[in-house]
């Protein structure tokens, strides 16, 4: 777990210092806000009658300075989470988060103070010659004031780190959901999820059973038929011909019990992964099917499953119904979240996006994709359609590994 933030490359480096520096610059205004708003609020409390409610005009100021601190942490610093907060919440993040600003400003005067004497004291020693009391300084006392300033410079620094740190913090405990209200959000979701996933196994078995009585329950029907009626000619002709048509009809059974087989799941999954599989779907398409794939470990088996079935079920749905020419697939694993190592789980996460070209208009609550979004969400994935008239059609889902 990292205790600070992982700032890479210069450009969030000082992304986070500006963030800094106008976190203690909105301190400095939210301070004098903070002392108006006491004062405001005394004055209430006083004539409210036993009515403890904040004045409208200390909840407008409160909400939209922290409305300004959450823009401020979304751009800078990288903090965007959901936020459920009313005025008393908001003054409370406020009144926590004004000492921490102000520290980040403290500990960036004093970085600029220290900066500012170290020019001094270069100047004096090389270029002014304006030596202290008149004599040039010795090489240690240069060593010793370089190293001290770095060290210096380096405890500073990792101030400002456990400044932005805090800074997510109290947004979080303040203004976020309370630890009993996120367990009883994630029973709910839970609950959601469970009633999904039992509407999902059952519209699975329907269409199984349905797939098995209009193809092939109708093709060992005509083959029973074929074979009765070999069995009842007369004629060795009219028999042998009956038969040949009779093993055209197993065969085709065979192939549609194969279909019905591999649609339910496909044995490549197993043995080969989810990269065969989709290319095994590809090359069933009879549209032409384009399969980027980017992801380096393999997935876990529930994970391939879910992507497996979304790729299959639109472009199945784009063979069908959209008229389109060509499919489009992704399959991507992304470089997972800072603070989280490759194998953590927690960071990974798979991206499936398949686009067609066809006319779009497909209905997100039609039994195939609101199938797949039952079966995603059971892992806590996030699926998406959209699907303008006139195309294209983007079916995309995101699947967590952890």
């Amino acid at each position: 777990m990292a205790v600070f933030p992982d700032v890479r490359g210069p450009r969030a480096a000082a992304r986070a210092l500006a963030g800094l520096v106008l976190g203690a610059l909105t301190a400095g205004a939210e301070l004098f806000l903070l002392v108006l708003a006491a004062l405001l609020m005394a004055y209430s409390l006083a004539f409210s009658r036993g009515q403890r409610t904040a004045p409208a005009v200390v909840a407008v100021v409160a909400r939209a300075a922290t409305e300004l601190e959450r823009w401020r942490m979304r751009r800078y610093l990288g903090e965007d989470r959901a936020a459920e907060y009313g005025p008393l919440k908001a003054l409370a993040y406020l009144v926590l988060r004004v000492p921490v600003g102000l520290l980040g400003g403290i500990i960036l005067l004093l970085i600029g103070y220290g900066a500012a004497a170290g020019a001094r004291l270069a100047a004096g020693w090389w270029i002014t010659g304006d030596y202290l009391d008149g004599i040039a300084p010795s090489w240690w006392i240069v060593l010793y004031t370089a190293v001290a300033g770095l060290v210096l410079l380096f405890l500073a620094v990792q101030g400002l780190a456990g400044v932005v740190v805090l800074e997510k913090a109290v947004a979080r405990r303040t203004l976020g959901p309370s630890p009993l209200e996120e367990y009883e959000r994630r029973i709910a979701q839970l609950s959601v999820t469970r009633a999904q996933v039992v509407d999902a196994v059952d519209d699975e078995r329907r269409r199984i059973e349905r797939d098995l009585h209009d193809g092939v329950q109708q093709r060992l029907v005509a083959l029973g038929m074929l074979i009765g009626r070999a069995r009842r000619a007369g004629d060795g002709d009219r028999a042998a011909e009956l038969l040949r048509q009779a093993h055209e009809e197993s065969r085709r059974a065979l192939d549609d019990l194969r279909e019905v087989a591999w649609r339910v799941y496909p044995a490549a999954l197993d043995g080969e992964g989810l990269r065969a599989a989709l290319e095994t779907v590809a090359e069933r398409s009879p549209l032409p099917v384009t399969i980027g794939y980017d992801v380096r470990d393999r997935p876990p088996h529930a994970v391939e499953t879910a992507a497996y079935f979304v790729v299959c079920e639109a472009v199945t749905n784009a063979a069908k119904h959209s008229g389109a020419a060509r499919v489009l697939v992704d399959v991507a694993a992304p470089p997972p979240a800072p603070g989280t190592g490759p194998g953590s789980g927690s960071g990974r996460m798979i991206r499936v996006r398949v686009e067609d070209d066809g006319t779009g208009g497909a209905d997100p609550a039609g039994g195939g994709l609101a199938g797949l979004a039952r079966r995603v969400a059971a892992l806590d994935g996030t699926f998406a359609v959209r699907s303008p008239r006139g195309g294209p059609t983007v079916i995309s889902a995101e699947l967590p590994c952890g």
